[in-house]
């Protein structure tokens, strides 16, 4: 049954949190494994039904259950090179919550009613909180206490639209399931203002914790004390968890003849995220605070994309794929850049190239490919976006999106060759590892792989998520 992809981890992370490390650490690829194979079954076959009404193989739900699962494999096999090297404290914790958190985040995939997804997206938190407070210093402590706190908050919110959309229900006289596949179907006869108001509150607290600006202030801080790792997982799979709960909002209120009202939302959000994100990506000084913008971006340029619509709509999903593929293989990367000069400042790191060619290599592709160049995914994504604002009309939005995406590149490249060639003041304290450079690897491969070729069942679900906006 489709329940069987967030009860798996769910039972093999309590098995973790009692076994010997080895043990946990093994278990963390397996449960990756079936996973990822059980996504497959639920995307491209009807051999795993859902078991109750709750839950449902939605195109938009699979998709993003296949990229983290995926995400999840890949990086389950840098974690076992990871603690083999690094002084992990609490070991056991940090393998039961990892499972625990994939649990969470594959439940909110296969939600798909209102209050069951609003319960998934809280577990998330509640679940991948104990990993950013891993080491316990001051920093992470913090960084913690502000992502429980703010995410809380949103998540609040958000219960709070789920509310107003049910009272837009009952002030039409619908009666149907509170789920999302029967609500778009009544959206019609729905009070539009409750609606609105319901998408409102949806948009705020979830967007909080897809890190839309001005609700991301807890993403640089979690994204930058947590164990590479997890600051993968955070970048690449939660943010589209937060994100689904937007889009799945937003198709009940295309149902209901109000896509450009609550397009013009989104684009408005995603246009301010760009711009917070490019004025902050300038002045940092720590290269995983860099990158954590960097998201903020990103899911701006979704949001953006998915507003629009049409065209920029299938580029926005694209994006959604790419992104989180590119950014867990930088994550993973400045993972190796910390373990070989012990310091997350950009100004004490230099020369890469010279010392360690291999995650040079990784680095920079990862840069090429978050920057838009081809031949990565994000290249055909912004393009679409960009061709579907002008086919919409949308000079304005158009230009106000390749002026951001320029100014991002002129941050972000800055901090990049300075990394790469200038001369460092950390000396080298550690050489790199093949097992922590392979599956970055990976992760670059496949987004070059997907952006020549994209397998046709993998096609027709990106298809069928677009054709509901």
């Amino acid at each position: 049954m489709l329940e069987l992809v967030f009860i798996i981890p769910y039972l093999i992370g309590i098995v973790a949190f009692f076994s010997p490390v080895m043990i946990g650490r093994v278990l963390i690829v397996t449960t990756g494994i079936i996973e990822f194979a059980l996504a497959c079954m639920a995307a491209w076959s009807s051999r795993l039904p859902a078991a109750t009404f709750y839950f449902t193989a939605s195109p938009e739900g699979c998709l993003v259950l296949l990229v983290t699962t995926f995400l999840f494999l890949i990086i389950g096999l840098y974690t076992l090179f990871y603690l083999v090297e690094t002084d992990m404290p609490r070991e056991h914790i940090f393998n039961g919550c990892l499972l625990f958190f994939l649990g969470a985040m594959a439940m909110v995939a296969v939600s798909d009613h209102l209050v069951i997804l609003w319960v998934a997206i809280e577990a998330t938190t509640l679940t991948s909180a104990p990993l950013i407070l891993l080491y316990h210093s001051k920093g992470s402590l913090e960084a913690t206490w502000k992502y429980v706190l703010i995410c809380s908050v949103g998540i609040a919110l958000a219960l709070l639209g789920t509310f107003f959309i049910t009272l837009a229900m009952e002030i039409g006289s619908i009666k149907v399931p509170l789920t999302f596949s029967s609500l778009k179907e009544a959206a019609a006869g729905m009070d539009k203002l409750w609606l609105k108001a319901g998408f409102i509150f949806i948009m705020v607290g979830y967007g909080t914790k897809m890190g839309l600006a001005p609700m991301h202030t807890w993403l640089p801080d979690a994204h930058g004390e947590s164990p590479s790792p997890v600051s993968a997982l955070l970048s690449g799979a939660l943010l589209n968890c937060a994100f689904l709960g937007i889009f799945k909002s937003y198709t009940i209120l295309s149902a209901a003849g109000m896509h450009e009202w609550a397009g013009n939302l989104l684009v408005g959000f995603g246009l301010f995220s760009m711009l917070i994100a490019s004025v902050f990506m300038i002045i940092q000084e720590d290269y995983k605070r860099l990158f954590a913008y960097s998201s903020i971006e990103n899911m701006g340029i979704i949001a953006v994309g998915i507003g629009i619509g049409g065209l920029a709509g299938l580029g926005a999903m694209v994006h959604l794929v790419h992104h989180s593929l590119l950014k867990a293989a930088l994550f993973l990367s400045t993972g190796n850049i910390l373990f070989g000069y012990g310091t997350k400042e950009i100004r004490q790191v230099g020369g890469m190239a010279r010392l360690l060619p291999m995650t040079f290599i990784s680095f920079t592709c990862g840069f090429a490919g978050i920057s838009g160049f081809p031949p990565f995914g994000l290249f055909v994504s912004e393009l679409l976006i960009i061709f579907g604002a002008f086919q919409n009309h949308s000079f304005f939005t158009a230009a106000s999106f390749i002026f951001m995406l320029i100014l991002i590149f002129a941050g972000i490249s800055k901090h990049f060759i300075r990394m790469t060639f200038a001369k460092g003041e950390a000396k080298l304290i550690r050489k790199e590892r093949l097992g922590r450079v392979f599956p970055v690897f990976i992760l670059l491969a496949t987004s070059i792989l997907l952006s020549l070729w994209l397998p046709e069942p993998l096609r027709q679900t990106i298809l069928k998520t677009v054709s509901q906006i």
